[in-house]
């Protein structure tokens, strides 16, 4: 009985987890329009990717549990990114996982991957 309490309880720390996580301070918009920071640094959505997205998509963009994204700039425009970062996909992506100027910065990225 024990086992599968502790099974249940790791897997649902697993799921939390893949999920990139609820840093609420990484979420916030900068203070003012001329402060560019950010928690993972101005233009490094990369960094974003890999903290926020990569547990689905891979650190290669090759996918997993979520879809390959190594060619997501051919199918999706910039603007089209940013919606599914906000509004999810049915299937598993959560909405809202990255917001703001990260979510721009990261869907700008992603479309450059042709």
């Amino acid at each position: 009985m024990k086992m599968k309490w502790l099974a249940l309880i790791l897997g649902t720390s697993l799921a939390l987890a893949a999920c990139g996580g609820n840093d609420d301070a990484a979420d916030k918009e900068p203070a003012s329009e001329n402060n560019e920071t950010t928690t993972a640094g101005a233009g490094d959505a990369a960094k974003i990717y890999e903290n926020k997205c990569s547990s689905c998509h891979a650190v290669n963009l090759e996918g997993g549990v979520g879809p390959n994204l190594t060619k997501v700039g051919s199918k999706l425009s910039k603007e089209d990114i940013e919606k599914v970062i906000a509004s999810g996909q049915s299937g598993g992506m959560p909405k809202g996982i990255i917001k703001g100027k990260e979510a721009s910065m990261v869907a700008e990225w992603l479309a450059g991957h042709k």
